[in-house]
């Protein structure tokens, strides 16, 4: 088999296994985190400062009995779960995870094979994750549509509302640096900023970041925008009805949609896996990306929730225009 094909193969294995896991252990940290900022312990109990919390969490959502509702269309009800969790993983496959590497020729098998930093280098690698992680709106819709219950129809709802709405400000904040760097290939905006900080794309489009970042909050369903789920007005909205494996496989695809957009955030603002003075690459990657994540934490851990009127105001009179300025101001700039 050709050492590039062997190569992929290990990539996607690696983004499938390490994703699940950062996932699950994403909720870890976000538990730790939020109790220390409220005072509180957390998961304590359960294993060395609450490490087997995650493993027993597992265990449960594997053998916690999967209820399908009477009146439910049972077919749309099973598949949501796995378009929420399929297109999170896909959206991955378009973006640079780390340096390109090459297997040691001493290693039987796969010796000299070649573990491209992104599975599809496609040329409009922005545009198809962001497709992606529109297509992404169809599962938490049908779940609330097939599960006949008006709670998890009014967030099917809120979900389409949210995730188109605050999709064409993402889609508006990433055109202004696609403009500046002239291409839709994450590999090329890495490259655009090899520079060193002073050539990250944040100094050039810090408006165009801005917009993102509040927007990725939203497409994740993130406080203060997580309207999708509010306990407090709607139960549990989509996934009223779900339990088991089939409730973890969309909270999955939630925090592997974090991932993503933190790696997007990093890569198009931060200066993607360039090396960062003394700190290689890769490790450098990786810290930008764990900050964003820990940004997520702590702006839930201090905002409170915001009524889906005022979500739908803040997109569509003041991100919207802001984001349509920025793009005429920055078309100028570049014909200039």
């Amino acid at each position: 088999m050709d050492a590039l094909v062997i190569g992929t193969i290990i990539k996607v294995v690696l983004v499938l296994l390490v994703v699940s896991a950062l996932a699950g252990f994403g909720t870890y940290i976000e538990r730790k985190v939020l109790a220390f900022m409220q005072r509180r312990l957390g998961p304590a109990h359960v294993g060395p400062f609450g490490l087997l919390q995650i493993a027993a969490d597992g265990i449960k959502l594997f053998t916690k009995e999967d209820i399908i509702p009477q009146n439910a269309n049972k077919f749309i009800f099973s598949l949501a779960p796995v378009i929420t969790a399929a297109t999170a993983f896909i959206a991955l496959s378009a973006v640079p995870l780390f340096p390109t590497f090459v297997i040691p020729e001493s290693l039987p098998l796969i010796g000299g094979a070649i573990v491209p930093s992104i599975i599809a280098d496609v040329n409009i690698g922005i545009l198809f994750v962001l497709g992606m992680m529109a297509a992404g709106l169809y599962g938490p819709l049908l779940a609330g549509m097939a599960q006949a219950n008006k709670w998890g129809i009014l967030g099917s709802a809120r979900t389409a509302v949210q995730f188109l709405s605050y999709e064409v400000v993402t889609g508006l904040s990433v055109l202004a640096p696609i403009m500046v760097v002239g291409s839709l290939s994450l590999i090329d905006f890495n490259n655009a900023q090899t520079g060193g900080v002073g050539s990250w794309l944040i100094w050039q489009q810090p408006i165009a970041f801005i917009l993102f970042l509040i927007a990725g909050f939203a497409e994740t369903n993130r406080t203060p925008f997580d309207l999708l789920e509010h306990e407090a007005e709607i139960i549990s909205g989509y996934v009223t009805e779900y339990s088991g494996l089939r409730w973890g496989m969309f909270f999955i695809g939630e925090y592997a949609n974090m991932f993503t957009i933190s790696l997007i955030a990093a890569i198009v603002f931060c200066g993607g896996y360039g090396d960062l003075g003394f700190i290689p690459g890769w490790l450098a990657l990786l810290l930008k990306v764990t900050f964003f994540f820990f940004l997520m934490l702590w702006v839930r851990a201090s905002w409170p929730h915001i009524r889906p009127d005022q979500l739908m105001w803040l997109c569509w009179k003041v991100l919207m225009p802001l984001a349509v300025i920025n793009i005429v101001i920055t078309g100028i700039v570049v014909m200039i």
